[in-house]
């Protein structure tokens, strides 16, 4: 597997990572209105890090992109520690590992694992009925295996439907918009940010319930625009010359598909640690971890077994399966755990925190959450920083409190989760996602959009839904 490739993956799975929320747990025992601004500077540069410096050096972040997110990590914790009690910083960084950091793998494990077992072969051709068919089936698909399984699972079937066409980089800009992030809004494994606040309480299918709506709005619209064009540049390419079909069209065939059943499993290990509380649970190192989680956590290596055991090595060979981009996450997320800990220690503090301009900047003259600047706040931040940590900043600054937030504050969550996930589509760096499709169809041939050329295209058909969803739903 190529580096550019690995390191998009590693990013993808980075992205499902950052949606646990044990950072803001071990928060608690801080006293943010105490920080300072400067506290969050770690966390910015790890961010912006694992942002960036992929494209602007991309051989000295493949070498030592370990070192630079430790780097940033004991750029806190140091500190951290010559500042505060040894045993604060010690229950802090158990909270992380044992809570957070060990069921994060076994997660995204288990999803990379048994999503690299389902293999599409054949292919069709990419007329513009069949290719908005493709994307409706993408985006429909997402909330179930999420995006980056979705992702996955139709980026190949898409590319090989359209590999003989001239003209087929919208197909992967737009194949983004909904595939790679719209289609991810109504469970929580559909999207980063929604496993997030599932895990901080937000009951499973809150989502499918408050953002079906603006989900479908968006996608409507989207489909509607995209075979339009498509439309009009098959036209176009009908009359040029013919280009030569490396992959001719031939029965289009499912191979593994026991590990639907599986990814079906994982679905019900995490509604499982969701609903049932037998309330028994141990503690380690000032570490709680519940019951439920722990066998959530046992069902997730089963399974994940079962799926690397029986799933022949053909398929995995048609995926470009590889443990490498998990080996790379591991060596990520220490840096990210570490470094938002002061960050929602600050968050929580409200207006006595270092964020207070922030907070006033989502709070009406009333006092009651401004919801279409949470939106516009939350998407904004999205579309440069991560998704998943986007959320996780605006959840805690709207309340924190799931109870209180599927309640009274629903409509702030439905715009928080939406700005999160709809316009982690606005950029390539939005969501993790985004940039595994776009390596992959590079690889394929397709000439895609710069970093500034992408951003076009998202100006053009995505800003424009966003201000109907906000007039709609978030006024």
């Amino acid at each position: 597997m190529g580096t550019g490739r690995r390191l998009r993956l590693a990013a993808a799975a980075l992205a499902v990572g950052l949606a646990f929320a044990g950072p803001a747990q071990a928060a608690d025992g801080l006293d943010g209105a105490a920080l300072s601004v400067w506290w969050a500077v770690p966390f910015a540069g790890v961010l912006l890090s694992i942002a960036v410096l992929p494209l602007v050096v991309p051989a000295i972040w493949h070498y030592h992109y370990g070192k630079i997110a430790l780097g940033w990590a004991l750029a806190f914790i140091l500190p951290f520690l010559a500042t505060h009690p040894a045993g604060t910083v010690v229950e802090t960084m158990a909270h992380v590992m044992l809570a957070e950091y060990v069921p994060f793998l076994i997660l995204i494990g288990a999803l990379f694992t048994i999503a690299g077992g389902v293999l599409v072969r054949g292919n069709i051709h990419g007329s513009p009925a069949t290719n908005t068919t493709l994307l409706a089936i993408g985006t429909g698909i997402a909330s179930i295996t999420g995006t980056t399984g979705a992702a996955m699972l139709m980026i190949r079937p898409v590319l090989r439907a359209n590999d003989e066409r001239r003209h087929n980089a919208h197909v992967v800009v737009f194949f983004i918009f909904l595939v790679a992030n719209v289609g991810g809004s109504l469970t929580p494994l559909g999207d980063p940010p929604l496993f997030l606040g599932f895990l901080k309480g937000v009951d499973f299918f809150w989502p499918t319930v408050h953002l079906f709506w603006p989900m479908l709005l968006v996608t409507a619209i989207l489909l509607a625009a995209f075979y339009a064009l498509d439309t009009y540049f098959y036209r176009f390419d009908t009359h040029l010359p013919p280009k030569p079909d490396p992959t001719p069209d031939n029965r289009v065939r499912l191979e593994g598909k026991f590990n639907l059943v599986l990814l079906a499993g994982v679905v019900g290990a995490v509604l499982l640690s969701g609903t049932w509380k037998p309330g028994i649970e141990f503690v380690v190192l000032g570490t709680h971890m519940p019951l439920e989680g722990l066998v959530r956590d046992a069902i997730l290596i089963g399974l994940a077994w079962w799926s690397f055991a029986a799933t022949p090595a053909d398929i995995r060979a048609g995926n470009d399966f590889s443990w490498g981009p998990i080996l790379e996450v591991a060596k990520l997320f220490f840096g990210i755990f570490a470094t938002i800990v002061p960050v929602i220690a600050m968050l929580r503090a409200g207006p006595d925190g270092a964020f207070a301009s922030l907070v006033a900047l989502v709070t009406g003259p009333d006092g009651k959450p401004d919801v279409a600047m949470y939106f516009w706040l939350t998407g904004g931040l999205s579309s440069f920083l991560d998704n998943a940590p986007t959320y996780l900043v605006f959840f805690n600054m709207a309340s924190g409190d799931a109870a209180e937030l599927m309640g009274p504050l629903a409509t702030t969550l439905a715009a928080i989760s939406a700005g999160a996930v709809f316009m982690g589509a606005n950029t390539y760096i939005g969501n993790a996602p985004n940039f595994m499709v776009k390596a992959i169809a590079e690889a394929g041939g397709v000439k895609m959009p710069s970093f500034v050329g992408y951003m076009a295209w998202s100006a053009v058909f995505l800003i424009p839904c966003f201000v109907l969803v906000t007039f709609v739903f978030f006024r």
